[in-house]
């Protein structure tokens, strides 16, 4: 298992490195598909001391890709949260499956898409296009947009990628009815899932 360990704003020390190669080893008994663990360090720039310093991990292996993160005042800290988070991921993925047979899906519910309306445009105000959408003066703030390639999944491998990456919900192209859906997580082992019906009206 190959672990590269990189930092952005800041200094990676061969210290550092050396024990954070040695603290992930033990994600082994846990994953042991695992191929490649990449660590980041990224100094923060935020009022908050106590998010100074944040740590992404990544497990890359045969299977989902698997992530955590965590934020603290110093390095060490923030990436042992990190690594307690994987953990905690890795164990409820392996409970879940344990008993996936008896799973509890609370509710199935088929959602319209809504047709979105234009608002009228006043003089003077500038538009300008972000993530897709035409925003008028302020307008809403997109912080972050992502694309990623989806493959069809059932709705059981859909729950074990959504306690891999540590989320309350997972978006997915459901296997058996090609509908955009979602799971997400309610209380305990419960679970509800969203379908959209996209076909046109």
């Amino acid at each position: 298992m190959d672990v590269i360990v990189t930092g952005r704003r800041c200094t990676i020390s061969d210290d550092f490195r050396g024990k954070a190669t040695e603290r992930i080893q033990g994600i082994e008994r846990f994953r042991d598909r695992v191929q490649r663990v990449e660590v980041q360090v990224s100094a923060t720039q935020t009022k908050q001391p106590d998010q100074a310093m944040r740590v992404e991990i990544t497990l890359i292996g045969r299977g989902p890709v698997i992530r955590s993160e965590a934020s603290a005042d110093d390095k060490y800290v923030a990436f042992e949260h990190a690594l307690d988070k994987m953990k905690s991921q890795l164990r409820k993925a392996a409970d879940r499956r344990k008993v996936h047979r008896g799973l509890r899906v609370a509710e199935t519910l088929e959602i319209p898409l809504p047709v979105a309306e234009q608002a009228p445009v006043k003089e003077g105000v500038e538009v300008r296009r972000v993530a897709g959408l035409e925003v008028t003066g302020d307008g809403p703030l997109v912080v972050r947009e992502k694309v990623f390639a989806a493959s069809p999944l059932t709705l059981a491998q859909a729950l074990d990628e959504m306690e891999l990456v540590g989320h309350d919900f997972f978006l997915y192209v459901d296997a058996e009815t090609s509908a955009p859906s979602v799971v997400y997580r309610r209380k305990a082992y419960d679970y509800g899932v969203i379908h959209l019906d996209v076909t046109p009206r």
